[in-house]
């Protein structure tokens, strides 16, 4: 054996996607990525991501989970978690007598959200005030173009959906920021604090209703042509929840159209691939779940998060259907936590460690513990289950590479793994890398996603 074959042998060295894989699956790569285009252009909101699953999921045979029901193996259920998280599950030959397993992503991203009572008028100029959701570098949200989405229950318990400025013809919203020219103040303040949470207010009109003495009338304008086109009044705010996210759609980048840029990547980019994988599969060995769950980017609290009881219960429901201890199922069960990584940005490589980051069109990226510095608040892959899942994607031929979010001191970050892990679940973290993440504008590979796809399908499969 020569020196060439024994360091291929020997060492660890992942390689380019393309290297590995046969054009026709680059093909299938390209593919696959139109789909997931057209999913970021529809569900901009964990709302809308949950509506548009169902709506596939249901064109794809799934029906409404009911309790106490006996299913068999190939029926197709889904739970729908106050339309803000949503579970799929396919029955296996084996039900859940050997535990289930779950690919479990969130559908929430980082966003500007309105507060409780939003909008005021200052120099004739009318304004909502938001309170931004997650961790969004602040600097970045100025003078992007805006879109508003969300729901709005009346006094009455009239549900009222809310979406501009994603269609042609439809006006935009936006946030000021200072001309250089008057901005030398401003410019002294540290990066994190040039533009300050109080200062993202969002610009919706200019206009008076008429040309009488009264005071603020461009915000009346306002509430008067909301309440002609939604029927609503401004203490209708109160209960609403309304987000404002960048109005860009989906778009291939870079002349060889090797990626996506969009808002919403994370963690949609593992989302879809979960969705498709459960979708496209036939009837599995095992019972297996994919979860599109909500709140993750706050630490996913609240009935809608994966911090809450709703995953335990449907794994509950499950078990007790097949007079199975709910308890020993989750002990037997495995998890692929579908979430992002920080790809590695050669413009500023000093905050990655070289050896341990993750890259763009290396495949996708297992994550074995995420938290921050001492490896705080997280959830860290056994070397058992690492093992388990390593061999899964390398007897799949799924290209795949080992992550770590950033260097040891930089920072750190979560995922729900740890909650999973909580319910005696094995869990490690598998995803796609994502270059600018949560900016307004994130970028992924095309092949990256193909191989989370082929890789949660593999899961399911095996």
């Amino acid at each position: 054996m020569d020196i060439k074959e024994l360091k291929e042998k020997l060492t660890y060295n992942p390689k380019h996607v393309q290297t590995y894989i046969e054009v026709d699956e680059v093909k299938k790569a390209d593919e696959f990525s139109e789909g997931y285009k057209a999913f970021l252009n529809v569900a901009k909101t964990e709302r809308e991501a949950v509506v548009e699953a169902i709506k596939q999921a249901e064109t794809a045979g799934f029906v409404p989970f009911e309790q106490d029901k006996k299913y068999v193996a190939g029926d197709r259920v889904y739970l729908n978690n106050r339309g803000k998280s949503v579970i799929f599950a396919v029955i296996g030959k084996k039900g859940c007598t050997e535990g289930v397993r779950i690919a479990a992503a969130h559908v929430d991203s980082p966003r500007l959200d309105l507060k409780p009572n939003p909008m005021y008028e200052d120099s004739e100029i009318a304004y909502l005030k938001t309170h931004y959701y997650g961790g969004i570098r602040k600097y970045q949200w100025p003078v992007i173009p805006l879109a508003m989405h969300g729901v709005i229950v009346k006094n009455d318990g009239t549900i009222v959906n809310i979406c501009i400025g994603e269609k042609e013809g439809e006006p935009k919203f936006v946030i000021s920021d200072l001309l250089p020219h008057l901005a030398a103040k401003q410019s002294e303040r540290k990066l994190y604090d040039g533009i300050r949470g109080e200062e993202l207010n969002v610009i919706i009109g200019s206009r008076p209703l008429d040309n009488s003495d009264e005071s603020q009338l461009v915000k009346l304008n306002i509430l008067n042509i909301l309440f002609e086109t939604y029927g609503i009044t401004e203490s209708d705010f109160l209960s609403a929840e309304i987000e404002m996210v960048p109005a860009y759609k989906a778009d291939d980048v870079g002349f060889d159209r090797s990626l996506i840029g969009s808002y919403g990547h994370d963690d949609r980019v593992c989302a879809y691939p979960a969705l498709k994988a459960i979708l496209n599969i036939d009837i599995p060995e095992k019972t297996v779940l994919s979860i599109l769950t909500d709140k993750e980017e706050v630490g996913s609290d609240g009935n809608t998060g994966l911090n809450s009881a709703y995953l335990k219960y449907f794994i509950c429901d499950l078990a007790k259907a097949e007079g199975l201890d709910a308890w020993r199922v989750m002990s037997m069960s495995e998890c692929l936590s579908a979430d992002v990584n920080a790809a590695y940005d050669p413009t500023f490589c000093d905050v990655f460690d070289k050896l341990n980051a993750s890259y763009l069109n290396k495949g996708v990226v297992i994550t074995k513990y995420t938290g921050a510095r001492g490896k705080s608040s997280t959830s860290d892959a056994s070397a058992e289950f690492m093992g388990r899942v390593r061999s899964l994607l390398d007897k799949n031929n799924i290209v795949w590479q080992i992550g770590e979010l950033g260097k040891v001191d930089e920072g750190g970050g979560g995922t729900v793994a740890k909650y999973i892990a909580n319910l005696n679940i094995d869990v490690v973290d598998l995803g796609v890398p994502v270059l600018s993440m949560h900016s307004p504008y994130e970028l992924i590979s095309k092949l990256d996603i193909y191989m989370a796809y082929r890789a949660f399908y593999a899961f399911f499969a095996d």
